[in-house]
């Protein structure tokens, strides 16, 4: 009796809290969330894949970077190694060829060979220029509609050109030429 009774406020209980109420699980969610998981975890693992493929990538592209460097800066030294500089006590040979041409209207052959004797001179001394103090240039595009409508550029060179000897003047049909050369030493520059 005493069971039974026991048993009874077991039932009793039981039906309090719901037992009697146990729905089986419905696998199919269960297996459509591992699914998803597993989705995810395989665009993960791409993912991860294709970073690291992108930082060999861009390492690789890093090295080859400096490899181009390092050639070109070891072409630059080549280069200015083979070029003339001015260095102490040595003195450096700058020879250069001007043109001038003879103006149409003149009173005498020896008029217009002076006057391209002349602009030649003046064009080589600016020749002289360029080669030992460099050379500014100005630009100034204007464009309109996606179209250059004026392009000017003006170059200026600004130097005392000293002791600067003519080599050789040629004048043929109206054009004159004339070589010059200038001898320069490192004390010319160092002030």
């Amino acid at each position: 009796m005493r069971y039974s009774i026991l048993l009874a406020l077991l039932l009793s209980a039981s039906s309090l809290f719901g037992a009697d109420k146990v729905q089986p699980l419905d696998t199919t969610v269960i297996e459509q969330t591992n699914a998803e998981l597993s989705a995810v975890r395989e665009e993960v693992a791409k993912a991860k894949a294709e970073a690291t493929q992108a930082k060999e990538d861009s390492q690789r592209a890093i090295e080859e970077l400096a490899q181009v460097k390092a050639q070109k800066e070891e072409e630059l030294a080549t280069m200015a190694a083979k070029e003339e500089m001015l260095q102490k006590n040595k003195s450096l040979r700058i020879s250069v060829v001007g043109q001038g041409v003879a103006p149409m209207n003149t009173s005498s052959p020896a008029q217009a060979y002076a006057l391209a004797k002349r602009a030649a001179i003046a064009d080589a001394y600016r020749a002289i220029a360029e080669k030992v103090k460099g050379v500014r240039v100005d630009g100034h595009d204007t464009i309109k509609n996606m179209m250059i409508q004026r392009s000017t550029i003006n170059t200026y060179v600004q130097a005392m050109v000293k002791n600067a000897d003519v080599v050789e003047t040629t004048f043929k049909e109206g054009l004159c030429e004339v070589e010059m050369e200038i001898l320069i030493s490192y004390s010319d520059f160092a002030q």
